[in-house]
């Protein structure tokens, strides 16, 4: 059975702090976003960039994504961050206020042909724009910039989110029709685990694979809540055998729990198994 990497915890470290990225070799994330943006003064990102290349180039991150959060190409910082990380090590470069897919050109120009880009979705017009960036051929996954998007948006904060849904459900909708990843924003409140724990549900419930986070005791919350529990794996793989053995006698669908089972809930009974299977996989390391 094929496997993924799991995305379910993608926590923001400062690429200007050595002791950050060294405990980040043994924290229990999917994904890292090595930051130097916003987690970075402006005086100290020069120097942030060569001690975050330093630490890619010393390696122990494992099977967890290494993804660099390089500053908008727009400021003074952002070209030289991707000439500097392009090669450094890093999965992927994040690129911050994308407005529309010139924006990636822009960026893989810079870095060349083979290095995967993420893409911030913060602005407005990157939400109009989110079915053509997704479909970018170089971008291979979306994390949501709530905050970022409520500030602009001037929406009050609610805790169903309600101001933000058409945001979320866009940037799913155009990651899912590009077949691409799609982390959720992050949670502010770091000590309200139960507040945390909703919120996870929810964009789990809304499709996407993960959420972004902002401090490590986050993460295990959101490794719970974006991973398949043990009964809908158990279903699933109950569902998968069903299914092939009404196949063999015949029938185009079989019944399980007192509820059909079609080709669409096999995709999705392997996709729960394949999930889990990749959890393992990034647990055994």
């Amino acid at each position: 059975m094929a496997t993924t990497q799991p995305y379910r915890s993608v926590l923001y470290i400062p690429g200007s702090k050595e002791r950050a990225l060294d405990k980040a070799r043994s924290l229990p994330a999917d994904a890292i976003i090595f930051d130097l943006e916003d987690a970075v003064a402006p005086d100290v990102k020069q120097e942030a960039r060569a001690t975050l290349r330093a630490a890619l180039g010393q390696g122990g991150y494992g099977r967890r994504a290494k993804i660099v959060r390089i500053n908008a190409l727009s400021t003074e910082w952002g070209l030289e961050d991707a000439r500097a990380l392009a090669n450094s090590g890093a999965d992927a470069i994040l690129l911050p206020k994308v407005n529309a897919p010139s924006d990636i050109d822009t960026l893989t120009e810079i870095i060349g042909p083979d290095l995967p880009v993420w893409a911030m979705m913060e602005t407005p017009l990157s939400i109009f724009n989110a079915r053509e960036i997704a479909a970018h051929a170089r971008v291979a996954g979306l994390v949501a910039g709530t905050n970022d998007l409520a500030k602009d948006l001037r929406t009050r904060p609610c805790a169903d989110r309600m101001p933000l849904m058409l945001t979320l459900q866009t940037i799913v909708l155009a990651a899912r029709a590009a077949r691409i990843v799609a982390v959720d924003g992050v949670y502010n409140r770091f000590k309200d685990e139960d507040g945390l724990r909703v919120e996870c549900e929810q964009g789990r419930d809304l499709g996407f694979d993960g959420k972004t986070l902002i401090h490590p005791a986050q993460i295990d919350i959101a490794n719970a809540a974006f991973a398949p529990t043990d009964a809908e794996i158990e279903l699933a793989e109950r569902q998968i055998a069903a299914y092939e053995e009404s196949r063999a006698s015949g029938q185009g669908i079989a019944v399980v729990d007192g509820q059909i089972v079609e080709n669409l809930h096999v995709v999705t009974a392997q996709r729960i198994l394949a999930q889990a299977q990749a959890i393992r996989d990034l647990a055994a390391e």
